[in-house]
Parts: structure tokens; C-alpha cells; sequence
């Protein structure tokens, strides 16, 4: 970062292959939000698609949510959450056998994907975002906009 501003790299194939994580994203997908309070998730694709996801709000700020959905995890069916706005540029990766969502904090709210599979209808799959079993604390921002 300087006087002009900032680069960052957002994904790169070597240091992902590096650590273990996926070395192909096949897609790049925008989400625009109109009204804070939208909640889109959570979403999961099934295997044999299961998906590598690198998020970043681009405008605006989201809370966003991942739920560890692999039954052989420590981690099974817990939850993490991070806010992501334009301005902390907080970039989150979400693993495969992870249920992904979020909630708009402002209006007007971009999030920006990368995505390392294809969309598979027949392996779309999702948990409901106010299932007790994971008990998600949502911020709390008035009026919720569901799809």
C-alpha cells in the first residue's frame, strides 16, 4: 500500500497447491444485495462437487458464516463467523464439506466469489441459516430478507 493505494493478490494456484488447499477456482460470481439485513445460505454443494469458495466483500459489509459439515471433523456442525467489509478487504477461504452464508450489514452490499467447481443442481444442497443444532448468533440489525 502507498500514496496510490493498494495491490493485494486474492488467489494464487501455488500457495493454495502449498497448503493443501484447492489449486482451481473455475469461477468468479458477484452477489449484489440491495437492502441490509438480506441473508443468503446456507449453501453446499454434495460430492462428488464439493467446493473450494474464496469470499470478499468488495462493497458494503457482510457478516459471513461457514458451518464444518464434515462428520469425521473435530469441528462437526460448528460454526464461525467473520465480518467482511470493503474497507478491512478481510478475505475468507471456505473449505470443501463447509455450509457457506451471510448476512448484509448495509445496503447495497457486493460480495465477490471464487468458486473451484461448477454448478451441479442435482448436488446443491443447504441447512436451514436458524437451525438450533448450530444455534448461528446472527447479528441482530432489524428487519431479516429472506429468499
Amino acid at each position: 500500500e502507498d500514496d496510490r493505494g493498494f495491490f493485494a493478490r486474492v488467489w494464487c494456484k501455488e500457495e493454495f497447491t502449498k497448503y493443501g488447499l484447492c489449486g482451481e477456482m473455475v469461477q468468479g460470481s458477484i452477489s449484489y444485495n440491495r437492502q441490509k439485513g438480506t441473508l443468503r445460505g446456507m449453501h453446499f454443494q454434495l460430492p462428488p462437487y464439493e467446493e473450494t469458495k474464496i469470499v470478499r466483500c468488495t462493497q458494503g459489509s457482510i457478516f459471513d458464516v461457514i458451518i464444518d459439515l464434515r462428520p469425521m471433523s473435530q469441528t462437526y456442525t460448528h460454526w464461525y463467523g467473520v465480518e467482511l467489509t470493503a474497507e478491512n478487504r478481510k478475505t475468507l477461504v471456505i473449505p470443501p464439506g463447509f455450509a457457506h452464508g451471510f448476512q448484509t450489514l448495509m445496503d447495497r452490499t457486493e460480495v465477490f466469489y471464487l468458486i473451484s467447481e461448477f454448478y451441479h443442481p442435482e448436488a446443491a444442497s443447504g441447512v436451514r441459516w436458524d437451525d438450533p443444532a448450530f444455534a448461528i448468533d446472527w447479528p441482530h440489525i432489524g428487519r431479516r430478507i429472506l429468499s
